[in-house]
């Protein structure tokens, strides 16, 4: 029988399971009593400390993932691994399923669209040629046209978008990153009241075109093809790093665009400050300090809201790194009336957010801080947490390099015969089946189910683990 209990805990702890035995269905058999020592806090997309079980078995080891499977050791003269494998679900879009949209009247947007194919290996067939006005603001008459022949281009395995140029921005209300993803729907524009949500906000879909019907876009803003190569090299460098760095939080003096505050809170509430990530909260709302952040050496996250930041070219960001500003017109680019969005990426952010047109200041029409960073850090791509921390998008424009994953993968080790697994890839909340089995194909039995309360990095143990093959499934 498997055994259920939650996997978080605020110090390291032990769980152990005896060795299982017998023959069923599966091939095995699990269970045995548990001893547990627990404490963890809920969150709301936010984090809490790391802990450490440990699960008899029988044999395995592993190492880092792509957010599918890993494996180690090589392969045996028979059909079973040298050493076990440990297979992980899937915790993000890949290259394969990214389709980049090029302007054929745009040689800048040539030049960038063959950057980044060539800089993440997206296939040749997922390139798509359009022929743009060279205008800031496109009509729904000229736009529907042009995404129609996009759309019909695309297979079912796409599931997300790159636009390689910087204008156009907008059509009509909505950002070009919104009108691509869900089509010219006047729902999603507002102005000063609410517009159509996202079904895809805080989703745990990796796959947003199966799930939801739609493909979150996001803009490869670059003026020159120096900086687009640059922002390109930058998200690459940040795959699987898990950057010892921290996220910067401000609640300015601007109390109408400062309306994150409660979220940037709860953030640092929960957060504690492990895997190198740390949170670094400034309340400046009574003007007694600063309202920048300037000299920072470890930028992974900037949030704030001025209609202009100064200092941000004087920090260093880590590759990766999301920043944005809440304001009205930050998706105006390449330069608005305030500080444009592109800003951040020209300074060295790796993806950032603003809106293209008046938005009033709806918290709704923003990143939530939480959100993004949580999906981010439990091992998703860029485009994936920025469109996922917004819940009514329509007005807003998504700018970066859209497969950047600091967080991406697991690590599994095998270490006299016991299987040491860590991984970031947990949704809090959602239980999780650890099984074995004697082939990839099956069949597989429960071992151990389990769930966590937050966010975190969590490391197991399968002692004596003496099967080819493990894998962690989550139910539902």
């Amino acid at each position: 029988m498997a055994m259920r209990t939650r996997l978080a805990a605020a110090v390291p702890w032990i769980l152990v399971l005896a060795a299982c035995g017998g023959d069923d269905a599966g091939g095995g058999g699990s269970s045995g009593a548990a001893s547990t020592s627990t404490s963890g806090a809920s969150d709301d997309g936010q984090a809490s400390s790391s802990g450490t079980t440990a699960i008899a078995d029988g044999s395995s080891s592993s190492a880092g993932d792509d957010g599918s499977s890993s494996s180690g050791g090589s392969s045996s003269t028979g059909g079973a691994p040298a050493d076990p494998v440990f297979l992980f679900p899937r915790s993000s879009i890949l290259a394969s399923e990214l389709a980049v949209v090029v302007d054929d009247a745009n040689p800048l947007s040539q030049t960038i669209a063959d950057a980044y194919v060539q800089a993440r290996g997206i296939p040749a067939a997922n390139v798509i040629h359009v022929d743009l006005p060279q205008v800031a603001v496109l009509t729904p008459e000229e736009f529907t046209p042009i995404r129609d022949d996009v759309v019909m281009q695309l297979g079912d395995d796409i599931q997300a978008l790159a636009l390689a140029w910087v204008t156009p921005f907008r059509v009509d209300c909505m950002s070009i990153t919104s009108a691509f993803t869900f089509g010219h729907d006047p729902g999603y524009c507002g102005g000063c009241a609410e517009t159509t949500p996202s079904p895809y906000y805080d989703s745990s879909s990796v796959a947003p075109w199966t799930d939801h019907g739609m493909r979150p876009t996001m803009m490869l803003a670059a003026t020159t093809a120096r900086d687009a190569q640059a922002l390109f090299d930058r998200g690459v460098a940040s795959d699987g790093t898990h950057p010892a760095a921290t996220g910067y939080l401000v609640r300015t003096t601007d109390v109408a665009r400062s309306v994150r505050y409660p979220q940037m809170e709860t953030l640092v509430s929960y957060w504690q400050d492990w895997d190198g990530l740390s949170f670094q909260y400034v309340d400046n709302a009574d003007g007694s300090g600063s309202d920048l952040i300037e000299n920072a050496t470890d930028v992974m996250f900037y949030f704030t809201g001025l209609a202009v930041v100064d200092g941000i070219e004087s920090n260093t960001y880590v590759p990766g790194a999301m920043a944005d500003h809440l304001t009205s017109f930050g998706g105006e680019v390449p330069s608005s009336s305030q500080m444009s969005a592109l800003r951040w990426l020209q300074v060295g952010a790796t993806g950032s957010y603003g809106t293209v047109v008046e938005p009033c200041n709806y918290p709704a029409k923003f990143p939530h801080v939480g959100i993004a960073t949580a999906n981010y850090f439990r091992g998703q791509t860029l485009i994936e947490a920025y469109w996922k921390s917004v819940s009514w998008p329509g007005e807003g424009l998504f700018i970066g390099e859209p497969l950047a994953r600091p967080w991406d993968g697991s690590q599994v080790e095998f270490v006299d015969g016991d299987l040491i697994v860590t991984t970031n890839v947990l949704a809090p909340g959602v239980d999780y089946d650890i099984q074995w089995a004697d082939a990839e194909q099956g069949p597989w039995t429960t071992l151990f189910v389990g769930s966590i309360p937050a966010t975190q990095t969590l490391t197991f143990m399968i002692e004596n683990a003496d099967h080819p093959y493990y894998r962690m499934v989550p139910q539902g």
